[in-house]
């Protein structure tokens, strides 16, 4: 029961981490896809 009750907090603290991390994948997922637009627009424009 006690080993229980020690592993609550640490599961919330894990979830915080998670989300996180979350949260940095799609700010570089974000950044990829905008640079990948800006580089496909501007080969459309020079072509």
């Amino acid at each position: 029961m006690d080993s229980l009750k020690q592993s609550a907090p640490k599961h919330n603290s894990d979830e915080k981490s998670l989300r996180g991390t979350f949260a940095s994948v799609l700010i570089v997922a974000a950044i990829i896809v905008v640079m990948w637009a800006g580089v496909f627009w501007l080969y459309m424009e020079r072509v």
